[in-house]
């Protein structure tokens, strides 16, 4: 399950729901960036730069975890 970056956790999650998951949306295998808790979700972030594409994996956090957006992010978008 190691084969793509972002990959080394892949299927360590067993308790955690297959939608609670961000590492598809940033290229990674399928079981890695669990947010299924708010905690999760900021490791996720913090941890993006590790996936092919990290601006997925931030966007799927901030989808389910809206208020972890930086409000830097936020004013850019109202515009």
């Amino acid at each position: 399950m190691r084969e793509k970056p972002g990959g080394s956790n892949a299927g360590k999650y067993k308790n955690v729901s297959k939608g609670s998951f961000c590492g598809p949306a940033g290229g990674a295998p399928e079981g890695t960036f669990p947010v299924n808790t708010r905690k999760r979700g900021e490791s996720a972030i913090k941890l993006a730069h590790n996936a092919p594409n990290p601006d997925g994996i931030k966007a799927c956090v901030y989808r389910k975890y809206p208020d972890l957006k930086p409000k830097s992010l936020m004013r850019k978008r109202k515009k």
